[in-house]
């Protein structure tokens, strides 16, 4: 097998069944939060949603309402999420020298 074609393939499979990025655990917990409201989920313990937000680095009052802080909550992980993105992309073209 041609050494070109080789690494072609070596790298699609590496894509394919590579390692995935985990995302660091404040950020999971919110996604989490995020994916079970909009499933219909009833946020039950408001202390909970105040302590991922603040973990996500939002100031949260005790006597905030939960559905603003859910809104809130759920902008911090949008940026999150596409900060962690960007990562893994810069991380992907740094590893390939920034050849594609």
């Amino acid at each position: 097998m041609p050494m070109k074609r080789r690494a072609r393939l070596l790298k699609t499979l590496n894509s394919l069944f590579g390692r995935r990025g985990k995302l660091p655990p404040e950020l999971q917990a919110g996604k989490d939060v995020i994916d079970a409201v909009d499933a219909g989920g009833v946020p039950l313990y408001p202390a909970r949603i105040n302590r991922i937000a603040r973990e996500l680095g939002l100031e949260v009052t005790a006597s905030a309402p939960v559905e603003q802080t859910v809104e809130r909550l759920r902008a911090a992980v949008e940026r999150g999420l596409a900060a962690f993105a960007a990562q893994a992309a810069a991380n992907a073209n740094k590893q390939t020298g920034g050849r594609r």
